[in-house]
């Protein structure tokens, strides 16, 4: 009887720890095989092995849960549990992320990653929960650079009078304004179709995302300007962080470093080989790009992002 009652109070146990066990909602926009797709997998497998399997992620890819903005609103409200985003929509809700969208702030990967893993990105990362987010680890997309249907772009003057897509972002916005481009804010969604029927000449993105998202197919030329360094965030619904003991907290947080260490490896790695591979499927690429004048071109709006942010702010950055 004694056997019995040991046996049946482990049994017992193991299904209150089961029936606490939770399976969380992760949303992206891009495809399981993306920078995006790796992070998510690498923190997946994280989180499970030091939770022991009582946290669980499964993933939706491609918009599944909604665009990035949208997504971002679910897990303010609690319908999404994690998001992996790029910053652009972010700035919405969290106004200190757009200085990181100044252009040319950045020199290279060593010096963003040095900002972001440092003070300055840890400052920005406490701002979330003042805005009912909270933000676990800074990812990545790379150096965004801009494609279109219509011509090579090697001056600020080739690149006048295109309609470009951008992300609802006004630090963009007003760069692309200033060069006398036509930003044209679009759901990621909603991207491929408007390049396709023409609504948008084109659009700015890491070449990643480019290829991922199979831009070739619509886009001719890829100018490699790499006018912004674009971070990507991995988001968690405050309403499953106020669930969690702080053992968990902390493991949710050091998975998601491993998910971001991935997703940057992955974006390196996206960059380095996919120019060639954009090559090949059709692509003309401009690598000859004139960047002193396009430094030039965008001095009034250095000067309203000194006014929004701080030059002291973006001094530091540099």
């Amino acid at each position: 009887m004694l056997k019995r009652l040991v046996i049946g109070c482990a049994l017992a146990l193991g299904a209150a720890a089961q029936a606490e066990a939770a399976e969380l909602k992760l949303g992206y926009s891009l495809a399981p095989t993306s920078h995006y797709g790796v992070g998510a997998t690498a923190m997946a497998e994280d989180l499970a092995r030091r939770t022991n399997g009582t946290w669980t992620i499964k993933q939706f890819p491609a918009n599944a849960l909604g665009g990035e903005r949208e997504m971002v609103e679910g897990a303010q409200i609690g319908t999404v549990d994690l998001v992996v985003t790029s910053t652009g929509p972010v700035g919405n809700f969290v106004p200190d992320t757009l200085v990181t969208d100044v252009p040319f702030l950045f020199r290279d990967l060593k010096h963003a990653h040095a900002v972001l893993d440092g003070p300055i990105g840890q400052r920005i990362l406490d701002e979330f929960p003042k805005h009912g987010l909270i933000a676990l680890a800074w990812g990545e997309n790379g150096f965004r650079s801009l494609t279109n249907s219509k011509r090579p772009v090697r001056t600020p003057e080739d690149a006048k009078g295109l309609k470009v897509r951008t992300m609802e972002n006004q630090v963009h916005m007003t760069a692309f304004r200033t060069l006398g481009v036509l930003p044209t804010p679009m759901a990621f969604p909603e991207l491929f179709t408007a390049l396709q029927q023409g609504t948008v000449d084109g659009q700015e993105n890491p070449i990643g995302v480019i290829l991922s998202a199979k831009f070739p197919q619509v886009q001719k030329y890829l100018t490699l300007t790499q006018h912004v360094y674009s971070p990507a965030l991995i988001i968690l619904s405050p309403a499953v962080w106020e669930k969690l003991n702080a053992e968990e907290k902390a493991a949710f947080k050091e998975a998601a470093k491993v998910g971001a260490a991935a997703m940057r490896r992955k974006a390196a790695e996206d960059a380095q080989n996919g120019v060639e591979e954009l090559r090949k499927q059709g692509m003309e690429v401009v690598t000859d790009l004139d960047r002193k004048a396009f430094e030039e071109a965008l001095k009034p709006a250095f000067a309203e992002y000194a006014k929004k942010f701080g030059q002291a702010k973006i001094d530091e950055i540099r």
